[in-house]
C-alpha cells in the first residue's frame, strides 16, 4: 500500500505533461550537456510510450544537437531505415522503408507510431542545416540476414574475399536459416561449430578496412559491413549460449548491444566534429541499470548498467511506467499479436505507487540526491516489465521483479492509463476494439 508520505513526496515532485512544447523542458535541464540518452518503455507494445519517446527525441534532436538514433532493431533491418530518412535508396514511404522488419515481433517496429516518427525524421533532415539524423538497430538476431550483407558488399569490393567468405560461412548452409536449430546442435555438440569461421571473417575484413575505403571511397558502406560481421560473430555465439541457461546468452545480447553503441559513437564522431550525441529506445529491462534490480543481483548486466560505466556521468537513463491499459502482445512466441487488456498494478508495486499520485501523466526527476520523492523511490518493491508476450494469468511470475528504481533510472515518466500501439500490420489476431473486461480469463 502507497503510504501518504510517499505518495505526497512523489506528488511534490511530479512535472505534469500536458501536451505542450514545454513538457520536457525538466527532462532536457536533467540531461545537460551528456551525450547517450536511454529511452525505456515498460511493454513494447504500448502507444503512449512510442509516441512520448518521439517527442523527447525530436527536442533532443532539434534543441540538443543529437545526431543519431538507436533502437532495439536488427541492424540490417534498420539500416534500410537509416537510407530513407536521409533520403536514399528506393523506399516511397516509412510504410515500405519499415518493410524488412518481417520477422517476430515485427509489430515493435512496424506500427504507426514508428511509421510516423520516420516520416518525421525524413522531412528533418530534408531541411536541416546541419548533418542529417540517423537511424540504427542494435540487436544481434539478424544473423542471416547480415551473412548475406556481408556478402553483398564484398561481391562489390573484392570478388575473392568474397568467394572465402562465402566458405566460411558455408557452415551455416545446412541450417536453412533456422538460427535456434544452428545453436541448439552446436550447443550439445551435435554439430560443428561455426565460431573460428566468424572470427576470420570479421578480422579479415577489418584488417582489409583501408584497402576497401581507398577503393571505394565509402567508409559509411564499410561500416555497415563491419558491423553486420561483428553481429554474424556475436549471434553465433549468442545462439550456441542461449540453450545454457538465461543470464549467459542475455549478457551476450547486451553487451553486443552496447558494443554496437559505442562502434556507432565512434564512427560519427569525426576528427574534425563535434562528438556523437545518440538517443536509444529499448525495453526499460535493457535501458535501466541492472545493478538496481534483482536480475543484477542474480549476475545479469544490461545496456543501462554499461552505458554508465563506459561513458562515465554522459549517460542518461529514462524509464517509463504505466499502470493499466491495454497493450499489444502475444501469448506466446512466434504467435499473432493480439489486442490486449493490461491488469492494474499489483499492491506494492511501484505502479501503484504513481498510479496513488492521481496525476494522469508526469516526468518524475530522480538524479537530485536531495529530492524527498528519490528517497521514496530508493525503497525495493515490485516493477512490471512486459516484453513481446504478456501472460496476465501469470502475472506475478512471469512480469514482475524486485528493484529500486531511484537507482536504475535519472528519471521516470509514468502515463496512468495506456493504449495498445497500433501494427502495420496487424493479422487477424489484432482487433482495435477494446476486448472485454474479463478478457483474456474469461472469468
Amino acid at each position: 500500500m502507497a503510504t501518504p508520505h510517499a505518495v505526497a513526496a512523489i506528488r511534490a515532485a511530479a512535472r505534469p505533461l500536458t501536451g505542450g512544447k514545454r513538457d520536457y523542458d525538466a527532462l532536457l535541464d536533467l540531461v545537460g550537456d551528456a551525450r547517450f540518452v536511454l529511452l525505456g518503455e515498460a511493454t513494447h507494445g504500448t502507444h503512449e510510450f512510442y509516441e512520448e519517446r518521439a517527442r523527447i527525441t525530436r527536442r533532443l534532436i532539434e534543441d540538443r544537437g543529437f545526431n543519431a538514433v538507436a533502437v532495439e532493431a536488427d541492424w540490417p533491418d534498420a539500416y534500410r531505415v537509416n537510407r530513407y530518412v536521409r533520403g536514399r535508396g528506393a523506399d516511397r514511404d516509412a510504410n515500405e522503408a519499415l518493410s524488412g522488419f518481417r520477422r517476430f515481433p515485427n509489430w515493435m517496429w512496424r506500427n504507426t507510431d514508428v511509421a510516423a516518427f520516420v516520416e518525421w525524421l525524413r522531412h528533418h533532415n530534408a531541411h536541416a542545416a546541419g548533418p542529417q539524423v540517423g537511424f540504427y538497430g542494435l540487436d544481434l538476431y539478424s544473423m542471416f540476414s547480415s551473412i548475406e550483407e556481408v556478402l553483398r558488399y564484398l561481391d562489390e569490393v573484392d570478388p575473392n574475399a568474397a568467394r572465402q567468405a562465402r566458405e566460411r560461412y558455408a557452415c551455416f548452409d545446412h541450417y536453412h536459416e533456422d538460427s535456434q536449430h544452428y545453436g541448439y546442435t552446436a550447443s550439445l555438440d551435435l554439430s560443428a561449430s561455426c565460431e573460428q569461421g566468424v572470427l576470420e571473417q570479421l578480422k579479415q575484413l577489418q584488417q582489409r578496412a583501408a584497402d576497401y575505403m581507398y577503393r571505394d571511397g565509402d567508409e559509411e558502406a564499410f561500416f555497415y559491413a563491419e558491423q553486420n560481421a561483428r553481429l554474424v560473430k556475436n549471434a553465433e555465439e549468442y545462439y550456441r549460449t542461449m540453450f545454457r541457461g538465461r543470464v549467459s546468452s542475455w549478457n551476450l545480447r547486451d553487451s553486443h548491444m552496447a558494443e554496437t553503441l559505442d562502434a556507432l559513437a565512434r564512427h560519427l564522431s569525426k576528427d574534425d566534429e563535434p562528438a556523437s550525441k545518440i538517443i536509444v529506445w529499448e525495453h526499460n529491462s535493457h535501458i535501466g541499470d541492472a545493478r538496481a534490480t534483482e536480475m543484477g543481483e542474480m549476475g545479469e548486466w544490461n545496456v543501462g548498467e554499461l552505458a554508465r560505466k563506459e561513458y562515465d556521468g554522459q549517460a542518461r537513463l529514462i524509464g517509463f511506467s504505466t499502470y493499466d491499459g491495454f497493450v499489444t502482445a502475444a501469448s506466446e512466441w512466434d504467435a499473432p499479436a493480439e489486442h490486449k487488456r493490461v491488469r492494474p498494478g499489483m499492491p506494492g508495486s511501484y505502479e501503484e505507487l504513481l498510479h496513488a499520485t492521481g496525476i494522469p501523466r508526469f516526468l518524475l526527476p530522480l538524479r537530485d540526491g536531495n529530492n524527498r520523492a528519490r528517497d521514496t523511490m530508493l525503497e525495493r518493491k515490485l516493477e512490471r516489465a512486459i516484453g513481446v508476450i504478456y501472460l496476465p494469468r501469470t502475472e506475478r511470475h512471469s512480469h514482475y521483479f524486485a528493484a529500486e528504481m531511484a537507482r536504475q533510472f535519472d528519471a521516470v515518466i509514468h502515463i496512468d492509463h495506456t493504449s495498445a500501439v497500433q501494427p502495420l500490420d496487424p493479422g487477424g489476431g489484432w482487433h482495435a476494439d477494446e476486448p472485454p473486461e474479463t478478457y483474456p480469463t474469461g472469468i
